[in-house]
């Protein structure tokens, strides 16, 4: 799993308020960045632009492999069943591993489960089954623990950890902790004017 993910001097602005700038960094294989931050100081907006989402407002990013993003909007048709919803996503990235992914996650018995109906931790672990069938090298997590009970929030540790240990890339912007190997944090509040 070849992955980079870099930053130059870059700025975000929303509104006539500029969020942060200067901020530059740079991501190889096996790195694990939490970005820590107030909420409103730009967490989402940095991931959104490090996504190709949101174009900055200075400066540029590049990326070498496929992204995959979690956030509050899990991807996942809210009128399908969960099985179905993710079923779809496995035939466009080409996955042979929902049925396993699913189980690992403690989706199985929710397959039959309209995605509406799913309470916030289910919709969480479905959007992170949703990536983990993407393959993606670099991985994108807005607030992955939230919602989550104890025993989910450690299996998104130790998702991280296998996914870091490959090769993979992970930016992780949340106000809980996540205890992983090669973890380094990043104080958005540096770049803020």
């Amino acid at each position: 799993m070849q992955a980079r993910l870099a930053a130059s001097d870059l700025a975000c602005r929303r509104g006539d308020r500029v969020l942060f700038r200067g901020l530059s960094l740079a991501l190889g294989p096996g790195d694990v960045l939490h970005i820590e931050g107030a909420n409103g100081i730009g967490k989402t907006s940095l991931l959104r632009i490090l996504a190709g989402l949101l174009a900055p407002y200075a400066g540029s990013v590049e990326r070498e492999g496929a992204i995959g993003l979690v956030d509050e909007r899990p991807a996942l048709d809210p009128d399908l069943p969960l099985g179905k919803a993710l079923g779809f996503w496995s035939r466009i990235d080409g996955s042979s591993e929902a049925a396993a992914i699913a189980e690992r996650l403690a989706l199985t018995d929710l397959l039959d489960v309209p995605v509406r109906y799913l309470s916030t931790g289910q919709r969480k672990r479905a959007a992170l089954a949703r990536l983990m069938g993407q393959d993606a090298p670099i991985w994108l997590l807005d607030e992955p623990l939230s919602g989550l009970d104890e025993v989910s929030r450690g299996l998104v540790a130790e998702l991280v950890s296998e996914h870091s240990a490959a090769g993979g890339i992970a930016v992780i912007a949340s106000h809980q902790p996540l205890v992983v190997e090669r973890f380094e944090a990043f104080a958005l509040a540096e770049y803020v004017l």
